[in-house]
């Protein structure tokens, strides 16, 4: 079981696994920062003055009755409050989180398409149509011969 672990550990993709997490934790501080401090004043400041982390409603009041301005000082108290405008800035974080993603992800592919005026690297098998190295003598897919190598 060990030797199984340990083959597991080192192959390439648990060590890809474990940096991804690891920038996916820095990059998730970086947009909650962005949302909280840079996005959402702005915001704010278009909707008179909304904070959207401090919206709540209490639905259980606390012993005493008082009034809160934030939703900690509410539970502190004693009241139960439903904390709508921390979901409203978690929704934001993750649209954020998944437009920069998107954008990410579309540069990679960018970056991995073959140049137009590159050399080709893969033909199809003119018996089976499946794609193959371009040097291939015989097709991995159907086992046709392919003479002329490179030319076929």
């Amino acid at each position: 079981m060990f030797k199984e672990f340990k083959e597991f550990a080192i192959k390439g993709n648990a060590v890809d696994l474990a940096v991804g997490v690891v920038i996916g934790a820095a990059f998730g501080s970086i947009v909650t920062s962005l949302v909280k401090d840079i996005l959402m004043p702005p915001i704010g400041l278009l909707t008179g003055g909304l904070d959207f982390s401090n919206k709540f409603l209490v639905l259980k009041k606390a012993p005493g009755g008082a009034a809160f301005a934030t939703p900690v000082d509410a539970v502190k108290a004693g009241a139960i409050t439903w904390n709508y405008g921390n979901f409203v800035t978690l929704v934001i974080n993750f649209i954020i989180v998944a437009f920069c993603i998107f954008l990410v992800v579309k540069a990679m592919n960018k970056m991995k398409k073959p140049s137009p005026t590159a050399a080709p690297v893969a033909k199809d098998c003119p018996a089976c149509t499946m794609s193959i190295p371009i040097r291939a003598t015989r097709c991995p897919h159907c086992t046709t011969d392919l003479a002329g190598g490179a030319n076929g």
